[in-house]
């Protein structure tokens, strides 16, 4: 992989990666566009911490106050400080679901989800729940002071489906938050926070597969470049999209959704896989 291979992947991941388009499924097609077929998850790792270092850096703010209201609300019981205590808690449990049902997943369905055909129905269903959410269903009006267990266990539901390449992680965790009757500002901060315990420890879970020497066929300089990548893009994808949904519409997401999933039906070979 050349360097400027290594660019396009890395700003192909930024840019996809907090956008309910499905970062996955891009990186995916790209690599079916480049001809490779990158053997172990190690690349993938060095995209993805693109993206964490800078979803991290944008709410560093809100980490260090959740952090400091959770440990004060356990100390004091300070009835200001429950609904951020419980923001935290519902984080830890939708977590966790995303973690043990994604693990179950991935290990039953494998390499079969990695289809260009499973990848073009998967991006077609997104855009359909994105139109649904924004068209045929009010969005809601409950902040973060009114969230419930319920409302944690169907977006950790919602983001365990996005394991499959073609759905979106922010897309279901944003859609899943909406259908759930929360209001917008309130869903997009739930599913920004919970996107960073969920690819820290998909990271972390990688981690094991850096030593498999897989690495060192992509040099260092590839690596740099395409972390830097990632986290660029990652960083203004998630202004563009905070501003975007402020006013903007699901349905544009929706529409490119089905195009990806048109170009990938007629482009990509139906029976090909990406080798891991």
């Amino acid at each position: 992989m050349n360097i400027f291979e290594a660019i396009f992947l890395g700003i192909v991941q930024g840019i996809a990666e907090f956008l309910p388009i499905s970062s996955t499924a891009h990186i995916i097609i790209a690599e079916f566009l480049l001809g490779h077929s990158i053997p172990g998850l190690s690349f993938e790792i060095f995209l993805h911490l693109g993206s964490i270092v800078a979803v991290i850096f944008y709410f560093r703010k809100d980490i260090v106050h959740l952090i400091q209201v959770f440990f004060r609300y356990i100390a004091k019981r300070r009835r200001e400080d429950r609904p951020e205590f419980f923001l935290c808690l519902y984080i830890v449990l939708a977590t966790i679901i995303t973690g043990i049902l994604g693990i179950f997943l991935e290990n039953s369905l494998g390499s079969a989800l990695k289809t260009p055909v499973m990848i073009a129905v998967s991006l077609t269903l997104t855009g359909i729940f994105l139109i649904i959410i924004e068209r045929a269903y009010t969005i809601g009006s409950r902040t973060v002071n009114e969230m419930t267990t319920l409302d944690a266990v169907i977006v950790g539901l919602a983001q365990t489906v996005a394991v499959i390449p073609g759905i979106s992680r922010s897309g279901s965790t944003l859609i899943a938050a909406l259908f759930s009757g929360l209001d917008r500002e309130t869903s997009v901060r739930f599913s920004f926070l919970l996107s960073i315990p969920v690819i820290l420890g998909s990271t972390v879970l990688a981690l094991g597969d850096i030593a498999d020497g897989s690495l060192a066929s992509i040099g260092a300089v590839s690596l740099i470049a395409a972390f830097i990548a990632s986290l660029i893009t990652s960083w203004l994808g998630i202004v563009w999209l905070i501003n975007f949904l402020n006013k903007g519409k699901l349905t544009y997401f929706a529409i490119y959704c089905f195009l990806l999933a048109l170009v990938t039906i007629l482009f990509l070979d139906p029976g090909s896989t990406v080798v891991e």
